[in-house]
């Protein structure tokens, strides 16, 4: 890697654990019986568990980690209040039929309610913004296709969006990268490492079994209930909820399969000149693009650093490949920090479906709330509630999620690693040549 780019201090983890690490806590024995299982311990889990303890329903989460060591402390923070909803890495949008989207994304709404109330609630310190964002056009064909969804993102999600044409461009970042772009201003911002302490804060309160280091190998049906085998002991339970998103595994091989796990790459940058810090991105949004290999970026809390990710990879890569590639696409957005070091670099798994949409239901009488396809953070913190609702039934507003038809994809099984880099490839051949078709149009 040149070493004009590594800072002398560089740290190949997540910027957000210099103020949360995921630690294992108290390693609790696994008991012998809960009345439910949750398997994964991020936000959808701690959301699920949290739920249903409100409701009087005893339940366990199993980490196979350190708990939050996955997804849930290593994204960028962004929160979405909708736009990103059927959005596929193809950068093709689900053709659904107008009461389906609808109720998609009016649950889209809520998912970005529930995560600001949950803040409130359980007065969680997360450096919550409300701050819009910004997604650049990366062709006009593509600020086209924006204008046209704006009518709906404010009719059925509330979005507050409205579209930015490239003379006007600079109101919004310091750069002519994009073709202008579209703002979203229900949208915002948080520290994700500090939000997950503050929902695992809650499940303590609580006294949630939390069961760090506890892999789970099996699931087989026991009775009126199940029994699961662990790294660490034996459970039988009445009820079982996956929620292990982009780390899904062979425990569960038919969900495994309707998932399409990616690697996201994220950079942060040495602390910037207060000045240039300031000018970046003037009205602290979090910024994304219409690419099919995208990117998104936004500034730290204190506002300081450049905290910049995309898809440099398809798949799990070191930083000697991932930082060099993230930094250049940084500075084809703004020159401006050419010169400017990378301190932290890391990675994280993130699951596609294969109809782009999160989804919540049962599949073989499990439970389960998986997909969010880069919008994780209020989404599946959303999919866990509504997953606990179901078990504790009664009364339920209905969730665009809770689809009919999961859909999969013959003779895949799960493991796609064999084909990313080749479809990572085509994905960028196919957003060059229609970035150079834009110029010459």
């Amino acid at each position: 890697m040149p070493n004009s780019i590594l800072h002398e201090e560089f740290q190949a983890m997540p910027y957000w654990w210099e103020a949360y690490k995921p630690v294992t806590g108290d390693l609790t024995d696994v008991p012998p019986t809960a009345r439910v299982a949750i398997v994964g311990g991020g936000y959808a889990g701690l959301s699920c568990a949290i739920e249903l303890a409100d409701a009087g329903i005893e339940a366990c989460v199993f980490e196979s980690a350190e708990l939050g060591a996955g997804a849930s402390t290593r994204s960028g923070g962004g929160v979405s209040g909708g736009v990103n909803i059927g959005k596929s890495f193809t950068g093709k949008v689900t053709m659904l039929e107008a009461d389906v989207l609808k109720n998609i994304l009016a649950s889209g709404y809520d998912a970005f309610s529930l995560i600001e109330s949950l803040i409130e609630r359980e007065k969680i310190d997360c450096f919550w913004e409300k701050t819009g964002r910004f997604v650049g056009a990366w062709t006009p064909n593509d600020y086209a296709y924006q204008e046209r969804r704006v009518a709906t993102l404010n009719a059925n999600a509330g979005s507050g969006a409205f579209m930015v044409p490239k003379e006007r461009q600079r109101e919004e970042m310091a750069s002519d990268y994009y073709y202008g772009g579209m703002v979203v201003e229900r949208s915002a911002k948080l520290h994700p490492a500090l939000y997950y302490k503050g929902l695992l804060d809650a499940a303590r309160r609580r006294k949630i079994m939390l069961c760090a280091k506890a892999a789970v190998k099996t699931i087989t049906p026991a009775g009126q209930g199940w029994r699961i085998v662990t790294s660490r002991g034996d459970i039988e339970v009445g009820d079982v909820v996956i929620a292990t998103n982009g780390y899904t595994g062979d425990a569960t091989p038919e969900l495994k399969r309707r998932l399409i796990p990616l690697a996201s790459h994220i950079i942060a940058t040495e602390e910037l000149p207060p000045d240039l810090a300031a000018s970046l991105i003037p009205k602290k949004r979090t910024l994304a693009d219409t690419k099919r290999v995208l990117c998104y970026y936004r500034m730290s809390p204190d506002g300081k650093r450049m905290i910049f990710g995309g898809r440099a990879r398809f798949t799990q890569v070191t930083p000697a490949v991932s930082a060099p590639i993230l930094h250049r696409f940084m500075t084809d957005r703004f020159p401006q920090l050419k010169g400017i070091r990378v301190t932290h670099a890391w990675t994280g798994n993130v699951a596609f479906t294969w109809d782009a949409l999160p989804h919540t239901g049962t599949l073989g009488g499990m439970h389960y709330a998986l997909g969010c396809n880069g919008s994780g953070v209020a989404m599946m913190t959303y999919l866990g509630r509504q997953t606990a609702r179901r078990i504790i039934g009664g009364s339920n507003s209905t969730c665009g999620f809770e689809l009919e038809d999961f859909p999969d994809f013959p003779l895949y099984n799960g493991s796609p690693n064999w084909a990313l880099p080749a479809v990572g490839a085509y994905y960028r051949f196919r957003d060059g040549l229609n970035r150079t078709l834009a110029r010459f149009s």
